[in-house]
């Protein structure tokens, strides 16, 4: 909104959808590794809304994936050593989804990298004895998260060695969230560690009374609702963000204060506006993942986003 763009619609919409100017195929759950889902779509629908060949090479192509990764192996019993042991071969993956879209024609990437899942309810709810650090946040995840952004950013790194012609951006997301955590007072928040939507226990979370489910409590059904005024929380769920918390750090990341080469998320939107951002040009965005933070011109050829959904 703050870019005058329109949203995308999902590409599974049926009704009253317009897709011109792009969709959105992020998915729930989605991970970089197969089997739960693929970053490049293929075959069937995908086939139709996929850019345009020629307009491939003038695309904005945004990533948000990799946190289910390390999540879901944690929930299948892993230990952080052994996921660690995982974040290089995870990273390859995902390099080589890049190798590929490059192959096809695209030239300009902007990579999202992943949250202090160690400050979730969810995670301090399922790993009560984890060591704490100064803001409460479950320490050796955190790390692990770290761990997963040093990889992938490094790998960024060679593949700007591998591919001088393309424009590949590194945003620190991990760095403007955590600030609602060390600083929530001043940036208008309250209770981070707290799911505003949720029941039971110290973080108001538990795995089997999630949002917008009815529970039994002693005999008494009760449907999990929203806290008083999300506006002021951080978490949502226990496990998504609030609309409140998206916006905050979408307003820092879009500046490029966050970013890798520090390049702004609005001259990558209007890149008409723009004398030397890329050689090419740009006329549409693809957005790989789902934290919502894409952009366009309504002008401009389509969007398209692939990856995994977060609220």
């Amino acid at each position: 909104e703050s870019l005058d763009l329109p949203f995308l619609s999902s590409y599974l919409n049926s009704l009253a959808t317009n897709f011109s100017h792009g969709a959105n195929f992020a998915t729930v759950s989605s991970t970089i590794r197969l089997p739960t889902a693929d970053v490049i779509p293929q075959g069937g629908i995908y086939a139709s809304l996929m850019p345009r060949e020629e307009t491939f090479a003038k695309a904005l192509y945004t990533f948000d994936i990799g946190q289910n990764d390390l999540t879901q192996s944690l929930f299948l019993n892993m230990t952080i050593v052994q996921v660690i042991i995982a974040i290089p071969d995870i990273v390859n993956h995902f390099s080589d989804n890049i190798k590929n879209l490059y192959s096809l024609g695209a030239r300009l990437f902007w990579v999202y990298n992943t949250r202090p899942i160690g400050c979730f309810p969810q995670i301090l709810t399922s790993f009560p004895s984890a060591k704490k650090d100064s803001v409460g946040c479950a320490k050796p995840y955190n790390q692990l998260a770290q761990r997963f952004n040093v990889e992938l950013k490094n790998a960024l790194a060679r593949l700007r060695i591998e591919f001088p012609l393309a424009t590949i951006v590194y945003v620190d997301l991990y760095s403007a969230l955590y600030s609602l955590y060390t600083h929530p007072t001043k940036n208008g928040f309250e209770r981070p560690l707290v799911a505003c939507c949720g029941y039971g226990g110290k973080y108001n979370y538990g795995r089997d009374a999630a949002c917008g489910e009815t529970i039994n409590v002693n005999g008494k059904k009760i449907m999990v609702g929203s806290c008083k005024d999300p506006s002021v929380r951080v978490s949502w769920d226990g496990v998504h963000f609030t609309e409140a918390a998206n916006k905050f750090a979408f307003n820092l990341v879009s500046s490029g204060n966050f970013s890798n080469p520090p390049i702004p998320l609005k001259l990558a939107c209007h890149p008409r506006s723009r004398s030397s951002f890329s050689s090419t040009g740009m006329d549409i965005v693809v957005n790989v993942g789902g934290s919502g933070f894409e952009c366009a011109e309504a002008h401009y050829p389509p969007i398209y986003g692939l990856g995994r959904s977060y609220g």
